[in-house]
């Protein structure tokens, strides 16, 4: 395919190869029976990121070695370099999140909100996304959804 092709096929996805270049590599771990993990990952290469996917059933152990807390869990976890990013957690929040490196392990959306990227059956709901401090606390980033 020429290259002019491919930059035709970047624009009319919403991103041009400088955007491409720019989004680091990232790493998702899911269990392989989970969708909505695998329509995540599909919403992060449609936003331009290379993804590597590591499919493992034993999430609860991912979790543990990434720092994530229970209140923060969710289906998937991710590393965008050195942040762990946990669920659903939208494209605009990691990019602020790289921007403003924030001394954090990372971001969640915990559970898994109606409405989130790649939870996008059911009726939207409300939903925050935390900071996981390095302590492994959390407190408000974002709130998405109705109202927000």
């Amino acid at each position: 395919m020429s290259s002019w092709l491919v930059r035709l096929a970047g624009l009319a996805l919403g991103f041009t190869a400088a955007t491409a270049a720019a989004a680091p590599a990232v790493e998702v771990w899911r269990d392989p029976s989970c969708g909505c993990c695998a329509a995540w990952v599909t919403y992060l290469r449609e936003h331009g990121y290379a993804v590597l996917v590591h499919e493992d059933a034993a999430m609860a152990g991912i979790k543990a070695k990434f720092g994530v807390p229970t209140t923060a869990a969710s289906c998937h976890t991710a590393r965008f370099g050195s942040y762990v990013v946990e669920g659903h957690v939208p494209v605009e929040d990691i990019q602020r999140l790289l921007q403003e490196h924030p001394q954090a392990r990372g971001l969640a959306a915990p559970g898994m909100p109606m409405g989130s990227p790649g939870m996008d059956m059911g009726t939207p709901e409300r939903y925050a996304v935390v900071l996981i401090g390095m302590d492994g606390s959390v407190r408000p980033f974002a709130i998405h959804g109705p109202g927000a």
